[in-house]
């Protein structure tokens, strides 16, 4: 049986409310007050609640804010009942995140018809939430063990020949064994440490507390930093000469070291998926109180539908290239992006180019007189 809170303080509406839900097979509840609606909303987590706008001490208003501001009451339906007709009201309450507005009175058939639409549309998120939730699912076992193996494999393989054919081989050959050995400890090493950062992300986007404190190691200038990974990362791909880079310095909310991770997974994707020879460009500009830093590349390029589906451990294509890496790079980028109050575009043309914009708020810096 679905749960509807009702707040609201004229008692004679909220009975008759109540009313009318159970004569329909809702489980209905009632309160009188903003306070003690939050704190039902909070232990019962209802499936729908209906809210008047005017009470004392607490409006609907700081009703809605504060249960759009909890995690687990978040996302539950939300209906403003009030009496004001006022366009910058219903305006007010939908910039909160209410789904609908009802202006008292209203006829039972209008209040049935209002709430079977937004039990409707929940059900509707919640089916395809699940449909993405086992997309997700599917993603991870199929690509998280490859992704494993691989390395290991690589690791088992040349480590059981040195023991096992140590004393027969050239110096030269165990050399070159070590360094299989080197590289596939190193991609072991890079793909757990990128699965825990995205776990840790996705923690931290479920505490505000966590994410102003993301927020509060800025960066005074992001230059040096973004120059060095970028140069850095064409050194050890063989690719200097494909380098072009025209960056303005600024500052930025958002650390030194969770930068450098950006700009690592921004050029670790743009080398990956480009040809030795095709140019990178990095450009950095500031505008508007923002830093816009974009990675052009000349590669293979994505689809529109790859786009709207970049997030964690998603491989594009992994049936027509050989790729390397769970498909976490950009997802990281993208909630590391959002977590700092930024954004992260992605533009390509299939076959041709892509271009991956980042964009952050700017730090305010005291110039010297």
């Amino acid at each position: 049986m679905l749960k509807i809170l009702v707040i609201e303080d004229e008692p004679a509406i909220r009975d008759n409310i109540l009313e009318l839900l159970e004569a329909e097979n809702f489980e209905a509840f009632g309160v009188a007050d903003g306070q003690s609606g939050v704190y039902l909303a909070k232990k019962h987590l209802p499936d729908l609640i209906l809210c008047d706008v005017i009470m004392p001490e607490l409006d609907g208003y700081g009703v809605l804010k504060a249960l759009r501001n909890e995690t687990t009451t978040a996302t539950i339906p939300f209906i403003f009942l009030t009496a004001l007709a006022d366009k910058k009201d219903f305006r007010q309450g939908m910039e909160l995140g209410a789904d609908d507005y009802l202006t008292k009175p209203c006829t039972p058939n209008e209040l049935l018809k209002a709430i079977a639409t937004r039990l409707q549309k929940q059900t509707d998120l919640s089916k395809q939430s699940k449909l993405l939730l086992d997309e997700l699912r599917h993603s991870i076992t199929m690509s998280l063990p490859h992704e494993l193996r691989t390395p290991l494999n690589g690791i088992m393989g040349f480590s059981d020949i040195i023991m096992a054919e140590g004393n027969s081989l050239e110096l030269s050959e165990i050399k070159e064994m070590v360094g299989y050995i080197q590289s596939s400890a190193k991609r072991l090493y890079r793909l757990i440490q990128n699965f825990l950062l995205y776990a840790e992300l996705e923690l931290i986007a479920t505490d505000i507390k966590r994410i102003k404190d993301l927020r509060s190691h800025p960066m005074i200038s992001v230059k040096e930093i973004i120059q060095n990974q970028v140069i850095q990362q064409a050194k050890l791909a063989q690719r200097e000469a494909d380098l072009e880079l025209d960056l303005q310095d600024s500052g930025v909310q958002m650390s030194g070291l969770r930068l450098k991770k950006l700009v690592e997974e921004l050029m670790d994707n743009a080398l990956k998926f480009s040809s030795p020879g095709t140019p990178i460009r990095v450009i950095s500009s500031v505008k508007d109180n923002s830093l816009s830093l974009s990675i052009l590349d000349q590669g293979r390029g994505m689809t529109d539908a790859q786009i709207a589906n970049v997030g964690a451990y998603m491989q594009f294509e992994r049936k027509l290239y050989e790729q390397q890496g769970s498909g976490l790079g950009l997802a990281i980028v993208k909630r590391l992006v959002e977590l700092h109050g930024g954004e992260l575009t992605l533009e390509s043309i299939s076959g041709e180019q892509t271009i991956a914009c980042v964009t952050l708020p700017t730090i305010l810096t005291t110039k010297p007189s």
